[in-house]
């Protein structure tokens, strides 16, 4: 039976949810709970299969995931059908107010993944991209990178240790 690691998940459409901002703002105390979250089970993606067995750590997890994060934030992706922007969520729908706000988190976020994509390397960042943002399986990963099988793991881990000295994380 597949391990299941579920996760609950704030919804953001662009900048902080309004009640993590109240929080440290000082005006509102307990748990943070925006108005939308999903159930995810981290561990359906390659990088969260591998944290559940044990091949990654916590702290090359949680880098993996800021980058995926950043990678998710500035719609790097290529998109395969019509935009059905959600960027009238947070904002009054058409308000141009909200659309500007998505524009500048999604430059942000590109900004931070160049860099930190930047700082992994050359070398490294292929596997790391593919795994992380891509979601391709390490088999598939090390057979396009024309790379011998059980190689990609050990590069991985290399590349993930140095987006968490990047990242500052201990």
């Amino acid at each position: 039976m597949a391990k299941r690691l579920l996760e609950e998940r704030s919804v953001i459409v662009s900048g902080m949810v309004p009640a993590l901002a109240a929080m440290k703002a000082g005006k509102r105390k307990g748990p943070v709970r925006s108005g939308r979250s999903v159930t995810v089970n981290a561990a359906e993606s390659p990088l969260g299969w591998l944290r559940s067995r044990g091949h990654v750590s916590a702290r090359q997890y949680d880098a993996g995931e800021q980058l995926r994060r950043d990678w998710e934030v500035a719609e790097l992706a290529p998109s395969v059908t019509m935009r059905w922007d959600a960027s009238g969520v947070l904002q009054q729908p058409g308000s141009a107010e909200g659309r500007a706000e998505a524009t500048r988190a999604q430059i942000a976020a590109k900004a931070r993944f160049d860099t930190a994509v930047a700082a992994v390397g050359a070398g490294l960042s292929d596997i790391l991209w593919r795994i992380v943002c891509a979601g391709e399986g390490m088999r598939d990963a090390e057979a396009a990178l024309g790379w011998p099988a059980r190689s990609g793991k050990l590069v991985l881990t290399l590349a993930l240790d140095r987006l968490a000295d990047h990242y500052g994380m201990r």
